[in-house]
């Protein structure tokens, strides 16, 4: 992590850094930026301690992608070539963009994704699923919040039904569930994941 000021300091912090690493910088990092060097689950990471410590709407998150395949690049338009990732991430501005949580206490920056999945699924008040299929991805998004992306696969053809929402919610047999890189540590039944009421300053237009 790098906050920058009257000169840049650099912190080493470990894979997915938690309370005791992120705390202190936040501490001390007062209405200066926060640059993010890592993976797409490094950047979750921080972005759940802002959640959590309350500073979402008062620090601008930069990122710099370790990986050219970073999902959250993807999504957000952020270079990830390191050279121009990092001048972006020095000079650019922070645009607000929607923040996803779900209901076991995390938070979802860019693709999360579950199957293949058996069960009932609502995008607000609109069944998206009922039965099974292949997958289901879910991505964060401006308008609403987030989109829902439910994904059919039969032997020679492919069905993908999507709808934009504000929460997505999930009742299954157990089902492998991912966001930002992460693998959740166990299968779930049900799942949950609606926008927040604040949103991410993430760093991503040029001055």
């Amino acid at each position: 992590m790098i906050t920058d000021g009257d000169r840049f300091e650099v912190r080493q912090v470990g894979a997915r850094p938690g309370k005791a690493e992120v705390d202190p910088v936040l501490a001390e990092l007062g209405d200066r930026r926060l640059i993010v060097h890592g993976t797409d689950a490094d950047l979750n990471a921080v972005v759940l301690r802002l959640l959590r410590t309350e500073r979402l709407a008062d620090v601008p998150v930069a990122y710099v992608p370790v990986s050219p395949s970073s999902g959250v690049a993807r999504l957000w338009h952020l270079p990830t070539d390191p050279g121009r990732a990092l001048d972006l991430a020095l000079s650019g501005d922070a645009d607000r963009v929607s923040l996803v949580r779900d209901d076991v206490g995390g938070v979802l920056v860019g693709f999360g994704s579950l199957g293949p999945v058996r069960g009932v699924a609502y995008a607000d008040d609109t069944v998206v699923l009922r039965g099974q299929a292949s997958r289901i991805d879910v991505i964060p998004d401006n308008e609403l919040g987030l989109v829902v992306r439910v994904t059919h696969k039969r032997l020679f053809t492919k069905k993908v039904v999507t709808t934009p929402s504000r929460a997505f919610q999930l009742g299954c047999l157990p089902v492998q569930v991912n966001f930002d890189g992460i693998a959740h540590p166990r299968p779930m039944n049900k799942w949950t994941w609606y926008r927040h009421t604040e949103d991410l300053r993430l760093v991503r237009g040029v001055q």
